[in-house]
């Protein structure tokens, strides 16, 4: 392999209390950025008759909000990394504020289309945003757990979706709610302006040289050559879409058409997948932070259990699972959004700095392409077989396995190059890059 190598910062942000700061004001538009999105979770139902459509249509909401946050991830990747954050950030509100705010506005279903696809352009930029700010304000070794508490605050702003919106919808209406949502994006936006900060003083990145022809190619393919950041997406992609599907449109009406629960108590399984998400999210961060080789067990193992425990509900005899059950199936769904992070830490050693939000968007792509390709086949069975959601579920298996077989493909090259990168990098303080 050759070793052509370049230099790196010979120092690291030390952190403190000011990057605390600043990056609690990316979070939080994170957070806001999730409420936005999983609003329709809560509201599936509602939409349904709103809007007169069926399963199919209704699935198409957050299909298309989907298909442009995934389209977004490589651009917006590339945009952080020659933009900075708070200019990628300040964008992003924006466009998922006006987004949700025409989405509360809206009475026909075209309308309402446009204003989820404007709410995914925005949403789109915040996440990665979000991870390459807490890569310039805090020191590499933290990378897991600031990755982790990140994705917390993104689970907040879920449990705010299911826990307040639900309840919100139901007292104050439809419009009422999604504007109130609104005017959280109007809030940060504020933040974001006046104290949002893309580094440290003292750590600004060296200026780097973008030639304007080739610059865009040659960052995504450097990046997709690196075995880490395949190993990234194919993580990413197999580990999160069963439970963003479940809170972003399917599990409500799932467990209230399909098992027979009130809403109140479909809503409280809801939060269940929620807080188990928030328990898990600092466990595997602890956990990888003092054990790097736990990432792969711990992906491995989230999909296994997440396999069976879908097979067992799905075959359960009778018309309807067992409460206890469903309960553990949600407490299982929520280990996936912390396991889809891994993909970003098996990404980020393998990518030098100034490549590393091209990188993150393309991990990125992984579980939101899963989950498109999952909701659009859900609604289409749910119309074909008359609302049979034991066959529409089983669609999971399918995206499930292939994943796997690309993650068993790819893990002991990208594992092996980063032993060597390490072990180059302790020597002379380089990157290697991986071998075209």
């Amino acid at each position: 392999m050759s070793l052509a190598s370049r230099p790196v910062l010979s120092h690291e942000p030390p952190g403190g209390r000011q990057a605390v700061a600043v990056w609690s004001i990316g979070t939080l538009v994170y957070t806001v950025a999730v409420v936005h999105r999983t609003s329709l979770g809560v509201a599936g139902i509602d939409a349904a008759a709103r809007f007169h459509i069926g399963a199919s249509a209704l699935s198409t909401f957050s299909i298309l909000q989907l298909l442009v946050y995934a389209s977004m991830q490589i651009p917006v990747g590339l945009m952080v990394d020659r933009l900075g954050t708070k200019r990628v950030l300040t964008i992003g509100t924006v466009l998922f504020t006006a987004g949700q705010v025409g989405f509360a506005l809206s009475h026909s279903y075209g309308v309402a289309l446009a204003a989820r696809a404007v709410l995914g352009c925005g949403d789109a930029m915040t996440f990665v945003s979000v991870l390459r700010l807490g890569s310039r304000w805090f020191p590499a070794r933290r990378g897991p757990v600031i990755a982790q508490a990140a994705a917390l605050f993104g689970v907040a702003g879920n449990l705010m979706s299911t826990v307040l919106l639900s309840r919100l919808l139901h007292s104050a209406g439809w419009t009422p709610t999604f504007l109130g949502t609104g005017l959280g994006g109007a809030l940060v936006l504020v933040l974001v302006l006046l104290f949002m900060k893309d580094h440290p003083d003292g750590f600004e990145p060296a200026p780097a040289e973008h030639p304007r022809s080739g610059y865009v190619k040659r960052q995504i393919v450097a990046a997709w050559r690196e075995p880490g950041t395949r190993l990234g997406l194919w993580t990413h992609f197999t580990t999160q879409f069963s439970c963003t599907v479940f809170l972003l449109l399917w599990g409500l009406p799932y467990l209230v058409e399909g098992q027979g629960l009130s809403r109140e108590a479909a809503g409280t399984m809801l939060t269940v997948v929620v807080l188990a998400n928030m328990v898990f999210g600092m466990l595997f961060g602890q956990i990888i932070g003092r054990h790097h080789g736990a990432r792969m067990p711990l992906t491995l193992g989230v999909i296994g259990c997440t396999a069976v425990s879908w097979a067992v509900v799905l075959g359960w005899p009778g018309e309807h699972a067992p409460l206890w059950l469903l309960g553990a199936l949600c407490v299982v769904l929520g280990a996936s959004g912390p396991a889809s992070m891994i993909g970003f830490d098996f990404a980020r050693p393998a990518n030098p700095p100034e490549r590393l939000g091209t990188a993150s968007g393309i991990v990125n792509i992984g579980g939101f392409t899963a989950s498109m390709i999952t909701l659009f086949m859900i609604g289409v069975l749910l119309d074909a077989t008359g609302g049979n959601y034991r066959v529409a579920w089983c669609t999971i298996f399918v995206l499930q396995a292939f994943g796997t077989v690309q993650i068993l493909r790819l893990r002991r090259r990208a594992a092996r190059l980063e032993r060597e990168r390490i072990a180059v990098s302790r020597v002379e303080s380089v990157h290697v890059p991986a071998k075209a």
